[in-house]
């Protein structure tokens, strides 16, 4: 460990201790004490993630009040935007993680509703750094990334109606009862969660530390999630590619190609960063025969439906494309193909 890295380190140990001994000297003895428990579960002096009781300890400020649970939003998001170490910042994160995980209907209430005039994009990491040294830089990607993903998390978790990490609800019939076009859009939108994890920052030999360590394995569990949520439209949509009442049209075809090429392309990325978690052989193998099927389906409607004869007077003419209104310039009539 270099001087400034060292110098830098106890920089950090004093501040968390100046911040520890205002809460203390603080009037608000109620906002004081839960930002005591955010600051101690993340520190500057330890690399390794909040121990388990410090997460506890956060976890318990959502069991009491509406007023105290608000307070503990407030605290992390006030240290997350605050701070310039990515050690923090990860921390900051982290806890955030956990609190979608394991927080009570209150605590994540706070969090969906912060801040309190209705932002959408409130942990906003895109142009976090921390250059005070290389690793710290480095470190500021996994910061950046991670950011997002949580942000991946919560968007996902307002359009299913329900956080990730919730128990397995009865949704066959929700997802039955929805349109092609409400099906796609669902798709493309869980598929951009693991197209957030394959854009995993390339200093992978950063999960050697117990802090990046922890991350990926969260990370980790909400894409198993998110893989059984995309499994269950994928499926839906492959039965009614081949069904006569809600058969796909030649376009919902292509945008569903589409979609699945764009998770296939995930594929190789996300192997590399998860390494042996979360497989999941069989879901591949689904994709790719529903897009094989996808292909196949294709090409057939084009051939069925794209290619037509026009008789004009004693002349044969063939057109390709969709159907609409085409006038004949040489006979000045209009024909419909």
């Amino acid at each position: 460990m270099g001087y400034r890295t060292r110098l830098r380190a106890v920089f950090g140990l004093l501040k968390d201790k100046g911040s520890l001994i205002k809460t203390t000297l603080s009037t608000k003895r109620h906002k004081a004490s839960a930002r005591r428990v955010i600051l101690r579960a993340t520190t500057h002096g330890s690399s390794a993630p909040p121990s388990d009781h410090r997460i506890d300890a956060v976890i318990a400020l959502g069991q009491s009040s509406p007023a105290t649970a608000c307070t503990c939003i407030q605290a992390v998001m006030d240290r997350l935007h605050r701070t310039r170490n990515s050690r923090v910042a990860l921390k900051c994160l982290y806890t955030i993680h956990n609190i979608i995980g394991k927080g009570s209907f209150i605590l994540k209430d706070q969090l969906a509703t912060y801040p309190s005039f209705g932002g959408r994009n409130f942990i906003n990491l895109s142009t976090f750094r921390d250059d005070s040294d290389p690793k710290a830089s480095e470190m500021s990607a996994w910061v950046r990334w991670y950011a997002g993903m949580l942000e991946q998390n919560l968007y996902i978790s307002r359009m299913l109606g329900y956080h990730l990490n919730s128990p397995p609800r009865p949704k066959k019939e929700k997802i039955t009862g929805l349109s092609n076009s409400d099906l796609l859009k669902e798709i493309d939108l869980l598929i951009n969660f693991p197209d957030h994890i394959s854009d995993v920052p390339d200093s992978l030999y950063l999960q050697r530390e117990s802090l990046v360590y922890e991350v990926v394995r969260l990370v980790s569990e909400d894409y198993r999630f998110v893989q059984r949520e995309i499994f269950a439209r994928v499926a839906e949509l492959g039965v009614r590619v081949t069904s006569l009442g809600l058969s796909l049209s030649l376009s919902e075809c292509i945008e569903f190609l589409s979609c699945i090429s764009r998770l296939e392309g995930c594929k190789e990325r996300i192997s590399l960063l998860l390494v042996n978690r979360n497989r999941n052989d069989g879901f591949w193998d689904s994709i790719k025969e529903t897009k094989a099927n996808l292909v196949a389906t294709v090409e057939n409607k084009e051939k069925e439906g794209n290619m037509v004869v026009i008789a004009v007077g004693d002349e044969s003419t063939n057109f390709t494309g969709l159907t609409e209104l085409y006038r004949l310039e040489s006979r000045a009539r209009w024909v419909e193909f």
